[in-house]
């Protein structure tokens, strides 16, 4: 296959998911606002939306200080800001036409009409008028997107492609949510002290759960209340847990091995190691030695990874 043709299917998909996980992590910001807390426990999560996608500098060029509604604008319709809703599902069917052969013609059509309606959408008001609602759709658009992939593309290399980009970003993506939001309780964080201290836990983690469509899954295997450890532990370590990062890993190395090549036996060796830590890890562990600085390093190698793979694939040979 064409490298080219391959950057195409492989970005495509990373935007996809992009703007579904901007889309997620927005959503349980403005629902976890809507609680009782003090302005500064407020601010401090919207500082954290923008941290996680390393967009604090861009932002505050443009924006004297962190409001709610801004930071909402800048990561929405801004399009000046690459990764925001809008810029990323722009790339998605930029990436889509120019391959538009390698695709069927529902994945095209799947593709365009979301960009379309999110213009109409942005246009007449729809996200002003509910945020919440807006962002269900972003994230439904993005399910129809691979449920489509999935129900009508051959499984050849075109296929492999877009997964492998699509479960990249979304190992990247989990990485970022679990670090900052374990990080935004600015604390230990072991058991609540006080009753308020519990409930508001509960609520915090319960929306992190939901921001990754893992509050159900949570209360079936676990049959508990929400522990912090426990959270760690379902969206790191579990296999059979969608958007975790073991899950997301195996994706990668699976699909991996469909497309190697004879540049790739580093990349796969490297996927395969970052999986087998994942397989064999234990949560008691990881906190130990401090999650933050697990999964900074998880997210270095993801990219580090992710420029392997543009290496061994997808940048054209000069």
């Amino acid at each position: 296959m064409l490298s080219r043709t391959a950057d195409h299917l492989y970005w495509m998909s990373r935007y996809t998911e992009r703007a579904e996980n901007t889309a997620r992590m927005l959503d349980v910001n403005y629902q976890t606002s809507l609680l009782p807390q003090s302005a500064e426990v407020a601010k401090y999560g919207w500082q954290g939306v923008l941290s996680i996608s390393e967009l604090l500098p861009l932002y505050n060029k443009k924006y004297e200080q962190i409001t709610p509604n801004e930071v909402m604008e800048f990561m929405v319709k801004d399009e000046s800001n690459a990764s925001s809703i809008v810029s990323c599902l722009k790339a998605a069917r930029e990436n889509a036409r120019a391959v538009r052969g390698a695709l069927t013609t529902e994945a095209w059509e799947t593709q365009n009409t979301t960009w379309l309606e999110v213009n109409r959408m942005l246009r007449q008001g729809d996200f002003e008028r509910d945020p919440g609602q807006f962002f269900e759709w972003v994230k439904f658009r993005s399910h129809l997107s691979r449920g489509v992939t999935l129900g009508t593309m051959l499984q050849d290399e075109a296929f492999y492609f877009s997964r492998l980009g699509t479960f990249l970003e979304r190992a990247d993506n989990t990485a970022r949510l679990v670090d900052v939001k374990f990080h935004a309780l600015n604390s230990e964080f072991f058991g609540a002290a006080t009753e308020e201290d519990q409930e508001y836990d509960f609520y915090h983690w319960s929306a992190i759960l939901r921001s990754v469509s893992a509050f159900e899954v949570y209360r079936k295997v676990y049959r508990d209340v929400i522990k912090p450890e426990r959270v760690a532990e379902l969206l790191i370590l579990r296999a059979d847990m969608p958007r975790s990062l073991h899950a997301s890993l195996a994706e990668v190395v699976s699909n991996l091995a469909k497309v190697q090549n004879e540049q790739s036996a580093e990349t796969q060796r490297r996927a395969g190691k970052l999986l087998a830590d994942l397989q064999y890890a234990r949560v008691d562990e990881i906190l130990a030695t401090g999650l933050h600085a697990y999964l900074t390093q998880f997210l270095d190698r993801v990219n580090e990874l992710g420029g392997r793979i543009s290496q061994d694939f997808l940048v054209p040979a000069h």
